[in-house]
């Protein structure tokens, strides 16, 4: 939007003795998506455009088109025109942002990276330091309210400490942005994430790469829904098959929302060479090792595909991904979720179990041993 604005491709323009202001032609955008490498060709462009029409960014200038048409047409950004829909969650996004930008671009900053138990992390502060800063740049009134800020970052998934053991307090514990504001973020990206409508025909799809968009009531913004507030894209609201899986972390009663859906097929060719069997598991002497994968899900999810059924098996794996960091590696089997026996059970049981639980994801895998 920004660069639109620079390239004079968002201006006031004049339509049928009206002027319209701050908006742009659909055909000169998709020629610019083109001429800039946002886009390699005029269908990409256009899809791009279209995922940004379906989540609220843009519109037509009178809402007379619902969807983007490479045309002569008129649309403008909801920013530019006061109707971007800002919930609660936009904000702590925005204020998150603006606290990151800051602190960055201070000399000096205490924001860096530090070690921990033999890691690195990027993006580290103490949380003492961080109440500091918030109460001597009068970002918080007194430390109570800096604490309980810092808190709500974490809650939606900006900040959380290191080894995501603790809530976010007044002391020398570690925590870290975990969003990178400054990471370039090509449009493209948008294209590896399927629209919600496509969902909604294959409700049995075996992907955890992300959420389904859920019913309206609870909302989530990035990852996490509070159950409390209304927000851009709607949660599924927490049911009684989260105390089912044992969520034991009081520190995450908030539930990752995955915004997007991944591009796939319902029904891929299974990873396995050959079908096992629970009995073949769990077999003295088998050739199985147990491992505890902790999985702590991102502004996207958790990364990785769930398929099969008694027992379910690792399909896929984000490479780039919260799992495949924690990890999770393709064929391995999926034994328990968040403390609950999972080997009997099927992939959409399975999925419904990861998607109605907490953010950070415990994971039980058996794998064959090389």
């Amino acid at each position: 939007r920004l660069r639109l604005h620079d390239g004079k491709l968002i201006k006031d323009r004049r339509y049928h003795l009206r002027t319209y202001p701050n908006c742009f032609v659909a055909k000169e955008l998709t020629d610019w998506l083109i001429d800039h490498k946002e886009a390699p060709d005029r269908e990409t462009g256009i899809r791009l455009m279209q995922k940004l029409m379906d989540h609220y960014i843009i519109h037509h200038v009178c809402d007379e088109h619902s969807d983007y048409k490479d045309a002569k047409l008129l649309y403008r950004f909801r920013k530019d025109d006061g109707t971007f829909p800002l919930t609660k969650d936009v904000k702590v996004f925005l204020r998150g942002q603006s606290l990151y930008e800051k602190l960055v671009s201070v000399e000096e900053s205490f924001l860096k990276v530090r070690e921990e138990n033999s890691v690195k992390y990027q993006r580290t502060f103490l949380g003492c330091e961080m109440i500091d800063w918030l109460v001597q740049e009068g970002e918080a009134e007194n430390r109570k309210e800096a604490v309980e800020l810092g808190r709500v970052l974490l809650e939606h998934g900006i900040i959380q400490h290191v080894s995501n053991r603790h809530h976010f307090f007044d002391s020398d514990l570690l925590y870290q942005f975990w969003i990178n504001f400054r990471r370039r973020r090509r449009l493209t990206e948008l294209l590896n994430e399927n629209s919600s409508r496509a969902l909604s025909e294959s409700p049995d799809s075996p992907f955890c790469l992300r959420k389904l968009n859920p019913e309206p009531g609870n909302t989530s913004f990035l990852s996490v829904q509070t159950n409390k507030e209304i927000k851009i894209v709607s949660a599924v609201r927490r049911s009684s098959i989260t105390s089912l899986a044992g969520n034991s972390n009081p520190y995450f009663s908030t539930t990752p929302v995955l915004v997007f859906p991944p591009v796939a097929e319902c029904n891929p060719k299974s990873v396995l060479k050959r079908p096992v069997t629970n009995e073949e598991l769990l077999s003295p002497g088998a050739p199985y090792l147990k491992k505890t994968l902790t999985i702590v899900g991102d502004a996207v999810g958790w990364g990785f595909v769930v398929r099969g059924g008694r027992p379910c098996h690792i399909q896929a794996v984000d490479p780039g991904g919260p799992a495949a960091a924690a990890g999770m590696k393709v064929c391995q089997f999926v034994f328990s979720v968040n403390g609950m026996y999972v080997l009997h059970l099927d992939y959409q049981t399975i999925s419904s179990l990861i998607m109605t639980g907490p953010r950070t994801l415990v994971m039980e895998v058996m794998e064959a041993v090389e």
